[in-house]
């Protein structure tokens, strides 16, 4: 993985971010990162040879596994090509990448309009849905997460949101959650009747002809893998479609194969007016991201400008990532991959545990996204201390496990190159952890 003449690199390194490096979402006093030095297809390792199973994919983006070699290389010669160009300009690589994102969306949508990340996606998803309806509000679940711009993170519900409310026009609801009903429901059919309920009448509260847009994660992600229940994003759909409100999916996490799927909405009966993606689109090998636009949105711009722009709009670099990631894919079957890894692997791998450990009050996910639930009692359903999910975290790092962890919460994501071997050997890892005394 690394010669020996690297093996000292490890306390440089550590040395040097905690002197000069500012972290997200974090007390700095209180940081003590892992270093990693590298990484290939589900693995990461240290300067010392290390090595961890990456069940967290980073930042739930790096679907094609690190250091997929198509990817590496076709940013090498893009690099040795073109390494910059404005957007004002016609280049092939970003042309490609957009037909390439635009064959993989429904039929009525046909432009890509390219960001930097994620966060500034959903900022010019919300942009566009303004100045189309010329209505203000945007609707939003409080069990979500947008990204850390001006009106992403006021549209995001949790905690981060607080801080941060300097956009305006932004307004929350809840979304289904059938673990923990906000609505009194016992099965996903009430769930999602009562949540359906529960939008149309707070649309009608606020009024119908002051919202732009509802803004749904098609699977709240960062929120805890929030499987919508049966025919819910399509009554959503149905009320935007009653009300002349546009719907933006966020395909953020979501996207681009982690559930087993391009696009995750694609397994729920819906098509929204905007799509928000990043992370999966090229596993975050370059920053980039984008909305890809429906016609009838895209066509309001053909004789106006559109008030919009960024310096690194469509940059070579990340187009090359884009265009030899979505083949490489497509060529390798990873999206079919992350399909069966989650039918045949995670689904049962994960019930069994949680038949076996009482910590673990509910599983739910597909494809390689998937969420364990860990609650300090399944009658009462009282969530896992933060203290014991440190303590659990610790434990996972200690054998090699590198995990992502949100609130009471493992999340099970894995890059969509993950193999059978990897996954038995992170389950069981999982089990030897959950079977410690931690309470």
């Amino acid at each position: 993985m690394n010669d020996t003449t690297a093996a000292s690199l490890n306390d440089p390194a550590y040395e040097l971010d905690r002197a000069y490096v500012f972290h997200s979402w974090s007390a700095q006093a209180a940081l003590a990162p892992l270093v990693i030095a590298g990484g290939k297809g589900s693995r990461v390792w240290d300067y010392d040879g290390r090595s961890y199973l990456d069940f967290s994919s980073q930042l739930v983006n790096v679907n094609i596994g690190h250091q997929h070699p198509a990817v590496t290389q076709a940013i090498i010669d893009q690099a040795g090509t073109l390494a910059t160009v404005a957007p004002s300009t016609a280049n092939l690589m970003r042309g490609e990448a957009a037909k390439r994102i635009v064959d993989r969306a429904p039929a009525r949508f046909n432009k890509v309009f390219f960001t930097n990340g994620g966060a500034d996606a959903i900022e010019n998803a919300i942009r566009l849905a303004r100045l189309h309806t010329g209505r203000d509000k945007v609707l939003s679940t409080y069990r979500s997460y947008h990204g850390n711009t001006g009106a992403a993170i006021v549209a995001t519900g949790d905690w981060r949101r607080i801080p941060n409310e300097f956009a305006r026009g932004h307004v929350h609801f809840f979304g289904p959650y059938l673990y923990r009903s906000e609505f009194w429901a016992t099965t996903p059919e009430q769930e999602s009747e009562r949540a359906l309920r529960h939008l149309e009448r707070m649309i009608q509260s606020e009024g119908p002809t002051t919202i732009a847009a509802v803004l749904l994660e098609s699977i709240p992600g960062t929120a805890g893998v929030l499987m919508p229940p049966p025919g819910y994003l399509a009554g959503v759909r149905a009320l935007c479609d009653r009300y002349g409100i546009l719907l933006i999916l966020d395909e953020v996490m979501a996207g681009f194969g982690r559930t087993g799927r391009w696009f995750a909405f694609e397994g729920f009966d819906v098509t929204p007016d905007l799509i928000a993606f990043a992370k999966g689109v090229n596993s975050g090998y370059v920053p980039t991201g984008g909305v890809i636009i429906s016609e009838s949105i895209a066509n309001d711009f053909e004789t106006t400008v559109f008030p919009g722009g960024l310096t690194y709009s469509g940059h070579p670099l990340a187009m090359a990532s884009i265009v030899a990631a979505l083949d490489a894919m497509e060529n390798e079957g990873i999206v079919a991959n992350a399909a069966r890894i989650g039918r045949d692997r995670l689904a049962p791998g994960l019930a069994e545990l949680a038949e076996k450990h009482p910590i673990i009050g509910e599983v739910r996910g597909e494809g390689v996204f998937w969420a364990l639930e860990l609650v300090a009692d399944r009658g009462t359903r009282a969530p896992l201390s933060g203290v014991v999910m440190g303590r659990i975290k610790a434990e996972l790092l200690a054998r090699n496990l590198l995990p992502f962890l949100a609130d009471n919460r493992i999340h099970v994501v894995p890059p969509c190159v993950v193999t059978d071997d990897e996954v038995a050997e992170a389950l069981a890892i999982y089990d030897e952890v959950l079977s410690l005394d931690l309470l």
